[in-house]
């Protein structure tokens, strides 16, 4: 494996785990450990990780590095799940209408959804619209526009049109990273744009992010702070993070 290669690879991981140390990194990459320091230097330089006592965190800088979809289904998975299970206290009243984003555990929160809750669901997500085509209770409706491969949703003109043409109860989004200074933010300026539509439309809004993300900051902040009344997130947020997050007005739930 050539050295950009394993940069490559090694700041995915980082993105995908939230945190790794120097002897992981060399153990799974067959490296000794001052190679390991020297590619966390190099990657630091670019703002994908931040080097930290021992190892790496994601980084803070405007980072433009976006995982696949499957990459991030397999990341935190407990974790996201839990979210998952929590979000359900947020849920409007019987009948009433939710938009629902693209993501990895929005797409745990709608399987999580239950059989016996009316609820009408707006999504722009080919992997949540399969979810939940099957739940009796969600009455569906798939938004249209440019299905994007990386998060298998709709983005586009078109998609931020139909968005733009809803009222609903509640949105549920997911984010890249959040942070007090930066807000809620994505690398991709297209799901930005459909993000932000969400918000406009949406009463009431809930974002769903694991602790991984909480402190990060993307390239395109599509939400601020006081435009999200809670954040469901798992116990493994920094304290002084969720103190942040608290004294700009979010409510913070932890699964």
């Amino acid at each position: 494996m050539y050295a950009e290669e394993r940069q490559q690879a090694i700041a995915r991981q980082v993105a995908t785990e939230g945190r790794l140390s120097v002897a992981q990194i060399a153990e799974r990459f067959d490296v000794t450990t001052e190679t390991v320091r020297r590619d966390l230097t190099a990657l630091e330089g670019l703002g994908l990780v931040r080097r930290v006592h021992g190892g790496a965190v994601p980084g803070t800088a405007l980072t433009t590095l976006e995982l696949a979809l499957g990459e991030r289904d397999t990341a935190n998975t407990e974790a996201k799940a839990g979210i998952a299970r929590a979000a359900l206290a947020q849920l409007p009243p019987a009948g009433a209408s939710i938009l629902l984003d693209a993501g990895s555990t929005t797409a745990r929160f709608a399987d999580a959804l239950p059989a016996h809750h009316r609820l009408v669901v707006y999504t722009h997500a080919v992997s949540v619209a399969a979810r939940l085509a099957g739940n009796p209770a969600v009455e569906l409706h798939l938004l249209p526009g440019r299905v994007r491969p990386e998060t298998q949703a709709a983005v586009g003109a078109v998609t931020v049109a139909a968005v733009g043409a809803l009222r609903v109860d509640v949105a549920y989004l997911g984010a890249n990273g959040v942070s007090a200074d930066h807000g809620l933010s994505t690398p991709d300026s297209e799901e930005a744009a459909t993000k932000r539509a969400f918000v406009a439309a949406a009463e009431r809004v809930v974002a769903l992010v694991d602790s991984s993300k909480v402190g990060v900051e993307t390239a395109v902040r599509f939400a601020e702070l006081d435009e999200v009344a809670a954040l469901v997130t798992d116990a493994g947020i920094e304290p002084g993070a969720r103190g942040a997050l608290e004294k700009a007005g979010v409510e913070v739930v932890t699964a």
